[in-house]
């Protein structure tokens, strides 16, 4: 689900309660580092803006350098089109670490638009899928097949009654394009070629093994299915389970949290504040309003942004409206320029006040605990010398979601700084353990019939965001020395983070005191 102008975020209080952020979050901007090599020519509408761009370089963080990042450059990265090279860090650790459980979390591709902008034509794509249609994938004729023997596997209310493909000649609103089904086979595929030596999963995995879950919009079960498909291609449908998360939040039994609600509700207020006091963007939209014969309400109402990013991505001309004189009028790329410029202003603004990090701490405790849970029991069953469960545990995880749930994730672990989430975003956990170490008393001491006895390996995590290793730049792991004689973060350091230390920003030593303790 596209964030929005006012942001649009489902919230999940005991039961089903919605929440409306401004778009400003849609491209949350986080920290510099090394670049994804990952590129791709800038399109023509761009040129409009500017020659001088060169080429798109899609990076996890915003390079160092740049004092003003160009808001249509940031547009096109989001987009995230599949017609390029992509460098991945998963699966990446020191010689003889053995990799024990991967879980990841991922965006939707690719969508049409969840608004229509009065008096404009909508944007013509098509919403089936054809592999004579750009962009296409080697895997799509067989994930379409593959689908089909979908009433195979197990599915919960109401996940068996949501398409498995999009199905519409003409999209539907909100619904996945081909360009975000090939996104997510790119993805899955990526993630394959990088554990593949690491068979963590083993070739006859059993059900218990694989965790699927995904919220009941057809953009987020299509998405799971088809980064499932590249990384496991032709997995067995009988032995998968496709879990219902009601909540954008995923946070299953433990939702109700009333301060993450306040902090919601003040993170609101600022960004209306600082919105309305925008002079330049309250003259772009009444221009735009004047453009199309609207009044200016009317128009954020229709919340242009979430239409003209679909014309963007897909190559399609802004929207035009005919005049009284013969000609026509259109809405301009200079236009979106200044309320993708705001946008970029909100995210500075947004770090610097600290509300949204409060909401997003108590929003995604939820999940990181569910996360920590079931490393804890992977790893208990890899103890040396344990005899291990039967049926295995969860060794990978896939939570298909949306931006307002990725975006509180990246925020609730430190990485405030990274690019806001783009359509087919990752972030993945890896956890990993050491080689055993071996001890003993010293040769020249050692008795007869002595044996050294072999101390367990230990356990560590790495934290990656579309490719990128970000590990270090999180909250419980930024002040590690990557350089000492262990190079990745402890899995403690996680665990302490997530049972009590996140709760320190809200002066809490636990969930339920954060959530409940009456402010004053």
């Amino acid at each position: 689900m596209l964030a929005r102008n006012r942001f649009l975020l489902l919230v999940a209080v005991g039961g089903a309660a919605i929440a409306i952020i401004s778009l400003s979050l849609q491209f949350l901007n986080l920290i510099p580092t090394t670049p994804v090599l990952d590129e791709r020519p800038v399109q023509a509408a761009e040129r409009g803006v500017g020659r001088a761009l060169g080429k798109s370089r899609k990076r996890v963080f915003p390079a160092p350098h740049t004092l003003e990042p160009n808001p249509i450059t940031e547009a096109y990265s989001f987009c995230n089109t599949p017609n390029r090279t992509e460098q991945a860090w998963e699966g990446h650790s020191p010689a003889d670490y053995k990799l024990l459980s991967v879980q990841v979390m991922i965006r939707h591709g690719d969508r049409y638009p969840l608004y229509y902008i009065p008096k404009t034509k909508r944007p013509a794509i098509d919403c089936t899928l054809s592999i004579s249609r750009k962009p296409s994938h080697p895997l799509l004729n067989p994930f379409i097949h593959h689908m089909g023997q979908g009433g195979r596997g197990h599915w919960e209310s109401p996940l068996g009654s949501v398409p498995r493909l999009p199905n519409h000649s003409a999209c539907e609103m909100g619904e996945l394009t081909q360009t975000g089904v090939v996104q997510h086979l790119r993805s899955g595929q990526l993630l394959h070629q990088a554990y593949k030596r690491h068979n963590f999963l083993p070739s006859d995995w059993a059900p218990r093994q694989v965790w699927v879950e995904t919220t009941g919009k057809s953009r987020t079960l299509q998405s799971g299915l088809a980064f499932l498909y590249g990384l496991l291609p032709d997995f067995d449908w009988t032995k998968l389970t496709t879990r219902h998360q009601w909540s954008t939040l995923f946070c299953g039994s433990a939702c109700d949290c009333p301060a993450r609600n306040r902090f919601l509700e003040e993170e609101q207020k600022r960004q209306y504040r600082l919105r309305v006091s925008d002079t330049e963007l309250e003259r772009t939209y009444s221009d735009m309003a004047r453009t199309l014969g609207l009044l200016t309400r009317q128009l954020r109402a229709a919340n242009p942004i979430d239409s003209l990013l679909c014309h963007l991505c897909h190559g399609i001309s802004f929207p035009c409206v005919p005049t009284g004189d013969g000609t026509g009028g259109c809405l301009t790329m200079a236009q979106f320029a200044v309320i993708r410029r705001q946008q970029l202003d909100d995210e500075a603004d947004r770090r610097r006040v600290g509300l949204y990090h409060k909401y997003a701490i108590l929003a995604m405790y939820p999940y990181l605990n569910r996360t920590a849970a079931k490393m804890e029991r992977v790893a208990k069953d890899n103890e040396a010398g344990r005899q291990r469960r039967a049926g295995g545990e969860e060794v990978f995880s896939l939570s298909s979601a949306h931006d307002v749930t990725m975006a509180p994730l990246l925020s609730a672990l430190g990485v405030e700084e990274a690019r806001f989430p783009r359509f087919a975003a990752r972030v993945v956990f890896e956890l990993w353990k050491s080689p055993a170490a071996v001890q003993g008393p010293p040769k020249k001491r050692a008795g007869k019939g002595e044996k050294s006895k072999a101390r367990d390996g230990e356990l560590f995590i790495r934290v990656l965001y579309n490719g990128e290793d970000v590990t270090f730049h999180t909250t419980f792991c930024r002040s590690h020395d990557r350089h000492a004689s262990q190079p990745l973060c402890p899995l403690r350091n996680f665990l302490s983070f997530v049972r009590r230390d996140m709760f320190s920003v809200v002066n809490a030593t636990s969930y339920q005191e954060a959530c409940y303790r009456r402010p004053g």
